[in-house]
């Protein structure tokens, strides 16, 4: 059977161009979570799935899952999917890609009346992104039963709107994440499957199509983090008498960079990045020593142990800077997600099934990492994607498509568990 069945491109296309149309705006899409952009986006693939003859259902807290039936309804299933939300004026395929993928699949198996041993589904999963609400794996954690209830509070970035009363509004349930119930059981999911578009420039810069994920990097965040010095004349304070909180900013960064080469140096994986940097603009000014800033700073591994290393390194380097610049430097809490590393035998099937096979590590986040954290055996297909993502300049082509869901598709004929 392995070959026989080819992805439905036709669909995979229009479904782009519906997804497109209705959730373009301006030049960005907008599919947000758990709102207008993000329903519109559901509403359409599950229109495509009723048509295609596949059995739909939602689950309490919105959920979409697309199945194709097997022989034995009772044996683990095989899960494909990814999520179909956007950060604000994004990208046509970050997510959207996975999701279209697995129903091009699954209608060109029903079109071809294949019968596979156990279910296959696809799933559209909610809220991955964490622009709309601060809350890493939204959809799939809540799945899994692994949030904290308190996220329920959490207000959405745009409105204010708590996670809960919006959960309401769409006509879903917030209990099942209060009561962190389980909606998903992963004694009953074979393995999980996600085609994603590559975030970064590698595959381009290499004149690959496609490419096998090796794991996912894990992200340890210094979201809420505070240097406090104090306000004074630039002119009139000299070096000694001075508490000036860009200068220690400054000081920390470029120390955490030196750091970064080290672990380079070492072998070690990782990247570090300050995504956002600000002094108040209420009170900043140019003759002004600056008395706060207000930063983050982002370090992701697929080493946990190195990850750790690194933010006790940070935390350490803070104390020291401090004291050197008369400041207070306060890192706050970190916001964390595991490395997740795919399943060894699925990456060395995928890896056959590639005319040109490369694997390479994911820096962005993914749900897969929500699947393997549970203990489920779970890969990744990148897709070749120019001008990046988180954009809306992504430039994902049909046929760099075609050439991932094909090796989705021979993985599905000829399953290695």
């Amino acid at each position: 059977m392995a070959g026989a069945i080819q992805p439905d491109l036709d669909l995979a296309a229009s479904l782009f161009e519906a997804l497109s149309r209705a959730t373009r705006r301006g030049r960005g899409i907008v599919r947000d979570s758990y709102g207008d952009g993000e329903q519109a986006a559901h509403d359409i693939t599950r229109s495509a799935a009723d048509a295609a003859g596949l059995e739909v259902s939602i689950d309490p807290i919105g959920n979409l899952s697309m199945t194709l039936p097997g022989r034995d309804r009772s044996a683990p299933r095989i899960v494909m999917g990814s999520h179909l939300d956007s950060v604000p004026q994004g990208g046509n395929f970050d997510g959207a890609a996975g999701v279209v993928a697995g129903v091009s699949v699954l209608s060109a198996m029903k079109r071809a009346r294949f019968v596979p041993d156990y279910d296959l589904s696809v799933m559209a999963i909610r809220a991955e992104e964490s622009a709309w609400f601060d809350i890493a794996y939204l959809g799939s954690g809540g799945a899994f039963g692994l949030l904290d209830p308190a996220c329920l509070s959490i207000p959405r970035s745009d409105n204010g709107q708590s996670l809960e009363a919006i959960l309401k509004q769409r006509g879903f349930d917030p209990q099942p994440i209060r009561a962190r119930r389980r909606l998903l059981d992963p004694s009953g999911i074979r393995a999980y499957l996600e085609l994603h578009i590559e975030q970064g420039p590698m595959l381009v810069a290499r004149g690959l199509p496609a490419a096998v994920v090796s794991g996912i990097r894990g992200c340890k965040r210094f979201r809420n983090a505070r240097c406090i010095g104090e306000y004074a004349h630039s002119g009139a304070v000299g070096r000694p008498y001075r508490r000036d909180a860009v200068a220690a900013t400054v000081a920390l960064l470029h120390h955490m960079e030196s750091v970064w080469l080290q672990q380079e140096e070492a072998g070690e994986d990782l990247v570090l990045t300050s995504g956002e940097l600000f002094t108040d603009p209420a009170m900043h000014g140019p003759s002004k020593v600056a008395g706060e800033t207000r930063f983050v700073l982002d370090l992701r591994s697929l080493s946990d142990t190195t990850m750790e290393a690194v933010a006790a390194e940070a935390r350490a380097a803070a104390e020291r800077i401090s004291a050197a610049y008369r400041v207070h430097i306060d890192l706050g809490a970190t916001s964390d997600s595991p490395a997740a590393v795919m399943d060894g035998r699925l990456r060395a099937r995928l890896m056959s099934l590639l005319d040109r096979p490369f694997e390479m590590a994911s820096g962005a986040g993914h749900d897969a990492a929500v699947f393997t954290k549970v203990g489920i055996p779970s890969a990744m297909i990148f897709v070749r994607n120019e001008n990046g993502s988180h954009n809306p300049d992504e430039a994902m082509s049909l046929d760099d498509f075609a050439v991932g869901t094909r090796a989705l598709t021979g993985l599905l004929e000829d399953f290695p568990l």
